[in-house]
């Protein structure tokens, strides 16, 4: 089997004669390289990203593989992917500062806002759902990305040049049942946040991208993350999907020249960001730890609502109350090709991200790939807080 090539940085002076935190921060950035590199050599994807934000500052990251196999480009640390459904999380913390700033609530009824658009009374819940039961995915809707009719009209949807309407994606569930009266239950639904959209859009009345942009993008220094809302995403690795994936794509996911052979703006306020493991470290440690904005917010944040023993879905984030290492909170993220994933320890004020380019084994189960690594990188980074 070719030998994929390797790279490793840390966010820290390793020079000689440094105190013993550089030297201990220079090691663990070896321990990230080899541990990335051995899964890649068990696990045969195509390359990854990885990153570890500790308590003192420090970021540490680490690389594998290729960021492209057939043109042999190496994938960095600053490669970005697809980050997927992760990019919920911005679209909560939008939502929590138009909050702050009493331009709306959590407890507001849907219809206060979009009530007065064509479409709105085809909605499943129309009239009963509010802003917080769509943030916590219990407002009852089904979820667009998973239906025939979606799967079928993808290869249309996805050839479009431009900025496909989040009306258009509605559209799928017009019409529909709810799948349980508005805040009795939980189900996941990407299409509840395409509804936060076009409710940060119309109190705003800016552009979500522009927004997120303006409010923490640029404020926060993630250098590495943008909206992905066109084939042509500057350095973006290429991701694969298997032969007999859910949308026909073929197995590699990008041209020649690495354009998408699908746009990924139709994800919108359901993920839309591509972004590397360091800017997805830096940003759960911040917004996790209570620093993503000036206000307090983190009790609403994580104000969830059961989805199975030990674990809860607050404001865009999964919790997990009963784990070993304590209390995790983050969010996982898949889109065809990419897979990645942020988990902040709240006991060890310790935040770690992956990405892989390849979805292969993800959708199906079939492999335990993203659990493997997210388990084999926490202890990594729990031992290094001890």
């Amino acid at each position: 089997m070719r030998r994929f090539l390797i790279a490793a940085s840390v966010v820290a002076s390793l020079s000689a004669g440094e105190p013993a935190s550089a030297r201990d921060h220079a090691d663990l950035s070896a321990r990230l390289d080899a541990t990335l590199e051995d899964f890649r050599a068990r696990y045969s994807f195509p390359g990854a990203t990885a990153a570890l934000a500790l308590a003192d500052g420090t970021i540490v990251t680490a690389a594998t593989g290729l960021a492209d196999i057939e043109n042999g480009r190496v994938m960095t640390p600053e490669t970005p992917m697809l980050a997927a459904s992760i990019g919920k999380t911005f679209v909560a913390a939008t939502l929590l500062t138009l909050e702050n700033e009493g331009r709306l609530s959590r407890t507001d009824l849907l219809a206060d806002h979009l009530g007065d658009r064509p479409w709105f009374s085809a909605l499943p819940n129309a009239r009963t759902m509010t802003l917080g039961q769509l943030l916590q995915h219990s407002a009852g809707l089904p979820d667009h990305i998973y239906l025939p009719a979606f799967r079928a009209a993808w290869t249309e949807i996805t050839q479009a040049e431009g900025t496909v309407l989040p009306e258009d994606l509605l559209g799928f569930v017009a019409g529909m049942a709810p799948l349980f009266a508005a805040g009795s239950a939980w189900a996941y639904s990407d299409t509840g946040y395409i509804l936060l959209g076009l409710v940060i859009e119309a109190v705003t009345g800016q552009a979500y991208r522009d927004i997120v942009r303006t409010r923490f993008i640029g404020p926060l220094a993630l250098t590495g993350t943008f909206p992905s809302d066109s084939r042509d995403l500057p350095g973006i690795a290429v991701g694969y999907v298997a032969h007999d994936n859910l949308f026909g794509l073929p197995e590699r996911t990008a041209d020649t020249e690495g354009r998408l052979l699908w746009n990924p703006a139709m994800e919108w306020t359901g993920g839309g960001l591509a972004s590397t493991s360091q800017d997805l470290a830096r940003w759960g440690q911040l917004l996790f730890g209570g620093e993503a904005m000036a206000e307090d917010y983190l009790d609403r944040l994580l104000d969830g609502v059961p989805v199975a023993p030990g674990v809860f879905y607050g404001l865009g984030v999964a919790i997990y109350t009963d784990t070993p290492r304590g209390p995790v909170y983050g969010h996982g993220g898949w889109i065809p090709g990419y897979v990645s994933s942020l988990r902040h320890y709240a006991d060890h004020g310790i935040t770690v991200a992956f990405q892989i380019n390849t979805d292969v084994g993800f959708i199906d189960d079939s492999s335990d790939l993203a659990h493997a690594l997210e388990q084999a990188i926490a202890d990594l980074a729990l031992e290094a807080a001890k």
